[in-house]
This record gives C-alpha cells, structure tokens and sequence, in this order.
C-alpha cells in the first residue's frame, strides 16, 4: 500500500463535500504493504466522510498513518459531538446509524463495509472518543498482510458427446 496514493485518491473523490475543510495529512514514511489499493481507498473514504457529516465544517479532519513493530495504523479524526457512550462497537453494525439528533443521512453500512475490508485483509478497525472532542477511527494492517483474494469456482467438465460408429 503506498498510503499517500490511497488517501490522496480518497482526498480527491471527497473533494467536493470537504468544501474548503481543513485536511490535516501525518503520513510518516511507512513500509509497503500487500493490500488491495481500490478497497482500502474506500475505508479511507468512508471514514473520511463519516467525519465531514458529523463534524462541524470549521473544524479540521486528522489524518495520520504510523508504523509499528508488526502493523500500519492509520487514524482519522474529527472535532464533532464523539460517539454516543458504549456504542463504540455498535456503530460497526449493519443498518447502524446512532442516535436520531447525530443521524446525518445514509444508511448505517458505511462502517460495517470499512471493517468488513480492514478484517479481510487481516486487520483490525475500532472507533472511540477523543478525550479533548470528537472522534477517531484507526485502522491497523498487519506489515505480512495480503490483498484478499477469491477463489476462482472450478470451471466444470463439458458433457461427453456419445459416439456413433
């Protein structure tokens, strides 16, 4: 994964709603990592929007990818109203969409797809509050990770045309 190339696509196709927002960019020199670039630019993207809908437009996004021993963080992070006390893991579920005074559109599957790939490619994605306001997502890849592949379905055998003498 070459992270600037991931997150400057998701920067580019969210252009239009960020509307002049604050972006701030940490990417730190990272390793390389075996992912699949399209479906990781749309974790990045997601989370990306997540926070411009609940985030005020005046405040900044954070983006931020760091490197350990073993994995690649990356984190996004908003000043807005955080998430709702214990529904730290809740807001991962299929159809989720918070409290109705923090609703602000969709559908609820943006975060469950965003983990769906983050564990495909054997990582994890958790959410929490920021201790000063706000929210942040990090995402963390394994350094060994591998694009999730699909088994191709065996191609089955023609029928045997009978012979005539």
């Amino acid at each position: 994964m070459e992270d600037s190339q991931v997150v400057g696509a998701a920067l580019q196709r969210l252009e239009p709603l960020l509307g002049g927002r604050p972006v701030r960019v940490n990417l730190r020199v990272l390793p390389l990592v075996a992912v699949d670039d399209v479906l990781l630019e749309q974790v990045v993207y997601n989370l990306l929007e997540n926070a411009v809908k609940h985030a005020p437009s005046s405040t900044p996004i954070e983006i931020e990818a760091r490197a350990g021993e073993h994995e690649v963080e990356v984190s996004i992070a908003d000043r807005g109203p955080g998430l709702s006390p214990g529904s730290e893991e809740q807001v991962f579920e299929k159809f989720y969409r918070g409290a109705p005074s923090r609703r602000a559109g969709g559908v609820g599957l943006g975060l469950a797809i965003c983990r769906g790939i983050v564990e495909a490619h054997g990582g994890r994605l958790r959410a929490a509050n920021r201790p000063d306001g706000g929210a942040v997502f990090a995402f963390t890849l394994p350094l060994d990770a591998r694009a999730p592949g699909v088994e191709p379905e065996p191609i089955p055998e023609p029928p045997h045309a009978e012979t005539r003498p």
